[in-house]
């Protein structure tokens, strides 16, 4: 992978997963056991990583992503999706020996989804992969990671960051425990709430109308598992920035949601942590990043898909800049 930058971007590794979206459109989940009948089908371009390196170049970011596909008609489309963003993708391999990765996906007439994934090719990434993209982590501002791929790889990747002086940002999905080395390479953890309770065990995490300073014993928490700046996303109701490394006034801010009519809430969360990377690495506050971000995983609720229905700059900054709407942060224009 080339490591010259675009202009003078800083530059944004996302490594991880390629999975091709297998969605069907239907009034209701269905519960266990039950057969629903559909009312749509697609085939599009998805998984963690692909999702928030996409999301961070239309964003803005000098994205550049590593990962794994089959030699299959889902693996040329993932790229093709991709590299149409304007991501770098010379360090995406095509694996001999396993088909692209897949994720099965029900999107019910609320939006809300629940999802299956088969690893495929993403289950070969391994940290062997890390250390042939050596030189992409030169100079690197952002290495972003998830858990769609071996904790190996993404602990070997978080040190090559950790190592390039780069801000590592951990997106703690799919969940599952992780070892305090990799918590230790960590600088910015963003999880849900039910990651977040998940990960801190017996600590409670305050409901959607808590007072800000109820999340005061969750930044400790965090702190005391060796996470000093941790985002926690609540849906509908915004985020938290539980910041320790801010003066004492700022460790704990609200972000406000976003109002909008969602059609199809896959891939929201992987366009918010995108939307974070491409901030940080532009020298954002992390506060300020969190609330680019809520804006830009409302707006792709606003259409079916995941890839295809991300946001860019453009779209953002109308949205800040309307009349009256309460998250007009400053540098976010």
């Amino acid at each position: 992978m080339s490591s010259a930058t675009a202009g003078s971007q800083a530059r944004i590794v996302v490594v991880g997963s390629l999975n091709a979206d297998l969605t069907i459109y239907c009034e209701r989940l269905p519960l266990p056991g039950e057969t629903v009948h559909g009312n749509g089908f697609a085939v599009n371009p998805g998984g963690k990583s692909a999702n928030q390196a996409v999301a961070a170049s239309l964003l803005g970011g000098n994205v550049s992503l590593v990962g794994a596909v089959g030699a299959d008609a889902n693996g040329d489309m993932l790229q093709s999706s991709a590299a149409g963003a304007g991501v770098d993708i010379s360090g995406v391999r095509t694996s001999a020996t396993e088909v692209t990765g897949v994720a099965v996906i029900a999107v019910d007439s609320n939006g809300e989804n629940n999802i299956i994934i088969s690893a495929g090719a993403n289950g070969t990434l391994s940290p062997a992969d890390v250390a042939v993209e050596a030189e992409a982590f030169d100079g690197v501002a952002v290495v972003c990671l998830c858990l769609e791929v071996s904790l190996d790889t993404v602990e070997a990747a978080a040190r090559a960051g950790h190592d390039a002086g780069a801000t590592v940002l951990l997106n703690l999905s799919p969940y599952a425990e992780i070892p305090q080395q990799l918590a230790d390479l960590t600088d910015v953890l963003l999880v849900n709430a039910h990651e977040a309770s998940l990960f801190l065990g017996s600590a409670a995490i305050p409901g959607s109308d808590a007072d800000l300073s109820d999340w005061e014993a969750v930044r400790l928490h965090f702190a005391e598992r060796g996470l000093q700046r941790v985002l926690v996303t609540l849906g509908a109701n915004g985020s938290v920035v539980l910041d320790s490394l801010a003066p004492s006034g700022q460790q704990l801010v609200r972000v406000a949601p976003i109002k909008v009519k969602a059609v199809d809430t896959t891939g929201a969360g992987d366009a918010f942590t995108g939307a974070v990377a491409a901030r940080l690495a532009a020298g954002a506050p992390l506060a300020d990043a969190a609330a680019f971000a809520s804006i830009a995983a409302a707006l792709a609720t606003t259409r079916k898909g995941t890839q295809a229905a991300y946001p860019e700059v453009a779209d953002v900054e109308r949205v800040v800049a309307s009349d009256g709407h309460p998250l007009c942060w400053p540098g976010l224009r």
